[in-house]
This record gives structure tokens, C-alpha cells and sequence, in this order.
């Protein structure tokens, strides 16, 4: 397979070729299921687009949900058989995040003003763009309550059917895993700081109930807790299921494993935490399913979050998981901006890998790095064996490749949060 280069003469693919691609709005996370994708879109008024793959050189889309405003997006989508449970989400949660600090900043402003300030002036005091003081504005007057999770029936994939709109709390859902029996949610919910940890009964999904909650300590101000860290900064990016243990992405507290073989009792029964030094966030973590050289190895990514320049890119870890009360980091995988053109225009370092390991081959999205395939046969030296960067399209700067899965055939699906799917297929090298 010849390498693919860009119009500048970039080397842009290596050991992977395009089969077919979708100019589709961008999206946050793809499922692959069977012979149909499933894409949670960044973007309201899109929510959630089906798509038939059966014939991957044509995929043809068979539905989009569209949402009903703008203050929610539904950016993750998961299936187990034909159940689909997609987040909800307020859109731009971050901004509207300083939207409650925008009484105290009013009022401090025009303490020390002796008038009422200028957006501009309110803009500075917040860190946000002028014109967002306005939306601020907006959305604490009218509040959020949407968030939490939908589940459909997804027996037609033509025709979704809503079977539940279950509330959370705050912000709603982040990512999550489910099986056909338990949702395992990551969501904010009242009378703790961040996102926590709850698991929901799925035996009737008109009405999933909930089974457990999981948090670190701190977390539960309501209960007597006390926070050891500031605002957010430690919080359940989102836990997958593996047997009896839930793998649990933690944020700036590193990684957590969980003990669900009693799921009405979750306890953590392993932890480490890089950070500091390492600044970016751990995004997501799994175990290898076969031991690796003589070792039981984990994988995990962080997420390319508020990168400072001179300080590391995120990047993929290996860690030695053979004895969870000592979890060790055995190596790590980076990316150099000098492997792509796109490296200083757009977010650049990792942000996910695939959410089932059948294999020692990693498939990571790697913003605009594109996709990046690495081998940890050899767990104290991750070797990279292929690449492939999607040159940008609809007017954006820079790729952004955002989620990658992996279907039965081998192919490949790399989702751009800007716009655009990939379907690609690896040749094999070693």
C-alpha cells in the first residue's frame, strides 16, 4: 500500500487506506454494531444518525434524530442489541459552567466601577468572548433541567422509538457503557461535585431504576464530603464494563478499577493517579483480555484537554495491571507534531481508542493526528504499525478526529468532531 500524501506533501496515510467516506455533521462518539454505525453528532439540531454499512464502499444513512433546540446536544451513542441509549447533555457545557459566576462578577464589577459594567468588561472578568456574555445571560435565566438519557427501541433501525427519558441532574450525562442488562452512566447528580458514577436497571427500558451509585471520596459534599482539589478538576469521565470489574477514567485523579460482582455494592479495588506531572486528563482506560508478555496490561489515553505549549501532549499509556493494588505504568506513546501538518492548527494530542481490545493493536483518534494504530505486543515499547489523517473538510482548520471503532470485518470507523466519517481498512503490517 503506497503512502497517501497531502497537497502540500504531507505523508497523510501508512498502511491504511480509505474505503468510503461520509460528509456528515461531526460527532462525538461511533458505534459500530452488526451492519450499522451509530453517531452521537456534536451539534443540535443534530442528535443521532444511523447508518447502514452492510456495504462499507456505500454506507448509506437510514435516520437522524433530530433534537428539539439548541440547549442540549445527545454527542454519545451505545447499542446492545436492539437497545440504543443516547446522553443528553447541555450543549457547550463548559461556557455556560461560567454562567454562574456571572451575578458575582456583576456585582464585584460594579462595586469597583461605582456603574454597571460592559459585557466586554464582564467578558474579561469571566475569560469568555464578548458576545457570549449575552448567552450567559440567557441561560441562567432559563435554567437547565434536560439532562440524563435517552433509551430507544432501535428494532427498526429506520425508525427509532423512544422508550424512556430518564432525568439526571446539572449538566446530564457524559459518556458511558451498557450491556443488554445495566446502563453504567457517568452524569453529575445532586449534592455532588462532578460527575459521579450511577447504574441503572435496564429489564424494563420504559423505566430503567436505579441500582448503585460510585464516587471518590470527596465527592459527596451533601454526604459530610470534603473535596482535596479544586472546582472539577476530579470527576468519572466515564467507567466500561470487563467481566465483573468496571474500568473507570477519573479524570485528573488517573484511573480507578471497580468491583461490581455485587452490582448493588460497587468498591474500588485498584487506583493510580500520574497527574501531576502529567497535565492532560485521563480520558479513557481497558484492560488488555489475554496476558501480554507474562503480564495482565491495561491501556489507557488521555485527552488533549487545555494544552499549554512546552508541556507534554496527551498521549497513550501501558500500565502493568497483574496486581491491582499496585498498578505500575510500564511505557508510553506519543505522536510528534512533526507527523502532522495540522499539529499547531487545531487540538493535536489523543483523546480515545477503541472501547473493546480483541487484539494488542490499538486504535487510537488522535484530533489532528488523525488515527493512529500502535502495537503493544511488546508492553514496555508500543510501536506504532500504521496511520491514516483525514485532510479537513467544510471550511475547518485542521482534522479533528474525535472517536474510533472497530467492527468484525476488521474495518475501521474514525469520526471527526468537526464533520466528516471515515471507513478505513488497515493492511495487516507489523
Amino acid at each position: 500500500m503506497h503512502p497517501i500524501r497531502s497537497g502540500g506533501g504531507a505523508e497523510l496515510a501508512r498502511h491504511v487506506r480509505r474505503v468510503a467516506r461520509l460528509e456528515i455533521p461531526g460527532g462525538g462518539q461511533v458505534t459500530v454494531d452488526g451492519d450499522f454505525v451509530y453517531v452521537g453528532h456534536m451539534q443540535p439540531p443534530f442528535g443521532t444518525t444511523i447508518i447502514d454499512v452492510s456495504d462499507p464502499a456505500h454506507p448509506k444513512p437510514v435516520h437522524t434524530i433530530m433534537l428539539p433546540d439548541g440547549h442540549s446536544h445527545t454527542h454519545k451513542a451505545r447499542v446492545a442489541g436492539d437497545l440504543m441509549i443516547v446522553n443528553v447533555e447541555q450543549n457547550n457545557r463548559h461556557l455556560m459552567r461560567r454562567g454562574a459566576r456571572l451575578p458575582e462578577a456583576e456585582a464585584k464589577l460594579a462595586a469597583g466601577l461605582g456603574r454597571a459594567a460592559t459585557d466586554a468588561e464582564l467578558a474579561v472578568e469571566l475569560g469568555v468572548k464578548p458576545e457570549n456574555v449575552p448567552l450567559l445571560r440567557e441561560g441562567n435565566r432559563r435554567g437547565y433541567s434536560d439532562g440524563g438519557f435517552r433509551v430507544y427501541d432501535i428494532a427498526d433501525r429506520s425508525r427509532p422509538r423512544l422508550l424512556s427519558d430518564t432525568k439526571t441532574h446539572g449538566f446530564g450525562v457524559h459518556r458511558f457503557d451498557m450491556d443488554a442488562r445495566y446502563a453504567y452512566i457517568s452524569t453529575e447528580m445532586e449534592g455532588y461535585v462532578g460527575n459521579i458514577l450511577v447504574i441503572y436497571d435496564l429489564a424494563r427500558p420504559e423505566s430503567p431504576v436505579e441500582v448503585s451509585r460510585w464516587w471518590m471520596p470527596g465527592q459527596h459534599v451533601a454526604g459530610g464530603e470534603t473535596p482535596t482539589w479544586p472546582g472539577y478538576k476530579n470527576r468519572l469521565h466515564h467507567a466500561l464494563r470487563v467481566g465483573d470489574e468496571l474500568w473507570a477514567a477519573v479524570w485528573n485523579a488517573g484511573l480507578r478499577v471497580i468491583d461490581i460482582s455485587d452490582i448493588r455494592r460497587p468498591r474500588t479495588v485498584g487506583e493510580y493517579n500520574y497527574h501531576p506531572p502529567f497535565p492532560e486528563p485521563t480520558h479513557t482506560v481497558l484492560p488488555v483480555r489475554f496476558p501480554v508478555a507474562g503480564r495482565r496490561i491495561a491501556v489507557a489515553v488521555d485527552e488533549e484537554h487545555d494544552h499549554v505549549p512546552g508541556q507534554p501532549h496527551a498521549g497513550l499509556w501501558v500500565f502493568d495491571v497483574s496486581d491491582l493494588a499496585e498498578i505500575r505504568p510500564l511505557s508510553m506513546f506519543q505522536v510528534s507534531e512533526l507527523d502532522s501538518p495540522w499539529s499547531r492548527t487545531g487540538r493535536f494530542g489523543a483523546h480515545q481508542f477503541q472501547e473493546h481490545l480483541s487484539d494488542t493493536l490499538v486504535y487510537a483518534a488522535w484530533f489532528s493526528g488523525g488515527l493512529r494504530i500502535v502495537d503493544v505486543a511488546d508492553p514496555m515499547l508500543p510501536r506504532e504499525v500504521g496511520y491514516f489523517i483525514p485532510e479537513p473538510s467544510g471550511g475547518f482548520s485542521s482534522p479533528q478526529s474525535n472517536d474510533v471503532d472497530v467492527d468484525r470485518r476488521g474495518l475501521i470507523y474514525l469520526l471527526d468532531r468537526n464533520q466528516g466519517l471515515d471507513i478505513l481498512e488497515y493492511d495487516g503490517t507489523r
